[in-house]
Formats: structure tokens, sequence, C-alpha cells
């Protein structure tokens, strides 16, 4: 298993910060790499068990499916990756929120995953791992603009 941890540091309160991630749904407004998300058919609007299913394409065809596992609003939220068209055997995101002092909150995303795809999955796992930083290190700055200048990403 592969571990990945970014940081960024917002500027707002740990409260406003946790409602954006806790409208569970609606992740889509801010993650630059998903086109749609939605929460899934009888999901909760948040807590344990909350479902979505994250597009990464258009069409819907390339899609993530998620469900929390881990609730201790406002400062932790552990994500699972159920069922993806990813080339991933499974991974678990940690969200942690941490006030800072000045009304500040240092956002912190943890993903562990494993790769599928047998030997040539852990072969292309380093190469997975940048990846996955990069792209969440993209996640955590795109939030921090939607809470502090309420800007959505254009799909």
């Amino acid at each position: 298993m592969k571990t990945v941890t970014v940081k960024e540091i917002v500027e707002a309160p740990v409260d406003q910060v946790w409602a954006s991630w806790d409208d569970f749904g609606a992740v889509a407004r801010f993650h630059p790499g998903i086109k749609a998300s939605r929460l899934m058919d009888g999901s909760a609007q948040s807590g344990i068990g909350a479902s979505r299913q994250c597009d990464l394409s258009a069409n819907g065809k390339q899609f993530v499916r998620e469900k929390i596992v881990s609730y201790d609003p406002p400062h932790r939220m552990v994500i699972d990756i159920f069922e993806a068209t990813v080339p991933i055997r499974s991974a678990q995101a940690t969200l942690t929120l941490t006030p800072r002092v000045g009304n500040m909150t240092l956002v912190t995303m943890t993903m562990q995953f494993t790769p599928g795809m047998g030997l040539i999955g852990r072969l292309m796992s380093p190469m997975m791992a940048s990846q996955f930083r990069s792209m969440l290190g993209k996640v955590l700055k795109s939030n921090a603009d939607y809470v502090t200048k309420g800007t959505e990403i254009a799909h």
C-alpha cells in the first residue's frame, strides 16, 4: 500500500472549510478532476455510509464510487473508494482539518492506495503516487479558492 499526503492552509475557519467537504455529493464544484458528482440512490446527505459517484469523464463511463467510513465533524472524514474504473485495487482518503491562529485551517489529505493490475500495477505505483500527489494538491488549492472566493470549477 502506498501513501501520499498533501497539505494546504485555507484562510477560513474550520466550520466553513468543513461545510464545503461535508456537501458530499457536490465535490465536483471544486474538484478539477471530476466532471460531475452526485449522491448515490438511497444515500444519506453525509455521515458514515453516505456514498457518491464521481464521474471522471463527461459521459460517466469513467468513474469512482466512494463512501464515508469514518466521520468526526468538523475535523476528520475518511472516504473509501469502493468501486472505480481506474487501475486501483483499493484506496482510502483521510481528510483532516486543524484550526490555526487567525481563523485559518490546515487541511491535510492522506491517500492510501493499492494499485490494481498485479505486477504491472506495483511497478507503476511510484508514478501513480506522483500523479495522486499532484492531483490532491490541485484539489486542496481549488477547495481553498472555493471556500474563500466562491470559485467553482467550470466543467
